[in-house]
């Protein structure tokens, strides 16, 4: 829970540590709390200073051989949402070349129909457990996957896009359960599942764009892992924290809906929509397809020795945790 709410803690802090200092006089015992306070603000800092503009890179400039801008908007859309005509004015308006649902059912699937002739490109997994999935495209697919890594009930979709122009990538759609008290008693099947596509998309050739709900934040140590694991690059660096959920309670606020990108995918944005009345607000995205950049590439991450092992024990402990809770 730490994890998820640091940037909350952060703002709590700040005001503890100045009213500290008027506690002094009465009590000098209060400068060891007050240097602890201090450390742990410095260390909440130096997490989240990455995901602010700060930490923002030069611009990169586009190769005479990159692909044409292409613009994906993903979103939990919450299963239980009627008010389906909102994302569908969205998509509508802002005309995506790729477009990504989360908790999207039978329900879902009928009212996105009107879609489907501007997006004739579609992968359906369509489940009333909160874990359905719909991936449309104007794009070419070259092929396609429906993997369940830890769950015969958890999804995540893998299609091989072509640009119009002749550029190939990798898309990957996930969405592992959270750990919580009306989901999972912990994590282990979230991170055995994100772990398992990290590991799948390790030594891909091709481009790859990994977003979703992760149902986690990007500094948290599975999401670390799963940065290093994939060799990838967390697309909210330098671009802000740029939360995602809950839609109805703003100070409680923390970026769930995660995309990850290999070094020849260049982000031209990252942003967040209003609200289409899911508890995520729609997550949007360009970027363009370039040769591989040295310079991009030092953003990658690399696991330390011992961690390959932490990591296969992760998914291992992710599909027995779902094996104990069938029987």
């Amino acid at each position: 829970m730490a994890e998820f709410v640091k940037l909350q803690l952060l703002v709590f802090q700040v005001p503890v540590l100045a009213w500290g200092f008027y506690l002094l006089a009465e009590s000098p015992w209060i400068w060891a709390i007050q240097i602890v306070q201090a450390l742990l603000i410095a260390y909440h800092v130096f997490i989240l200073v990455r995901y602010t503009k700060f930490w923002r890179k030069d611009k990169y400039e586009k190769g005479k051989d990159a692909s044409d801008s292409i613009k994906i908007i993903s979103c939990n859309v919450l299963q239980f949402n009627k008010e389906h005509e909102r994302f569908i004015d969205l998509i509508r308006k802002e005309e995506p070349k790729i477009f990504l649902t989360m908790e999207s059912d039978a329900v879902w699937e009928k009212a996105l129909r009107v879609l489907e002739s501007d997006y004739p490109n579609a992968v359906k997994v369509t489940l009333d457990n909160t874990y359905g999935m719909h991936f449309y495209t104007k794009l070419k697919v070259n092929k396609s996957q429906i993997h369940y890594f830890v769950a015969d009930d958890i999804p995540s979709i893998e299609v091989e896009l072509e640009t119009d122009d002749g550029h190939r990538f990798v898309f990957f759609a996930v969405h592992p359960p959270p750990p919580s008290p009306t989901e999972e008693e912990n994590s282990k099947e979230r991170d055995g599942d994100l772990l398992s596509v990290a590991k799948k998309v390790r030594d891909y050739k091709m481009p790859v764009l990994v977003t979703g709900d992760f149902n986690n934040v990007a500094w948290a140590r599975s999401s670390v892992l799963f940065k290093k694991t994939s060799k990838l690059i967390d697309a909210r660096i330098g671009r802000g924290i740029l939360s995602t959920f809950h839609a109805n309670y703003w100070f409680f606020r923390v970026p769930l809906d995660l995309l990850f990108h290999s070094p020849n995918v260049f982000i031209d944005k990252l942003f967040i929509y209003p609200s289409v009345g899911s508890d995520h607000f729609p997550m949007g995205c360009t970027f363009f397809i370039d040769r591989y950049s040295d310079e991009q590439a030092e953003d990658i991450e690399h696991l330390e020795q011992g961690e390959m092992s932490e990591v296969n024990e992760l998914i291992i402990e992710g599909r027995e945790e779902e094996s104990d809770n069938r029987k």
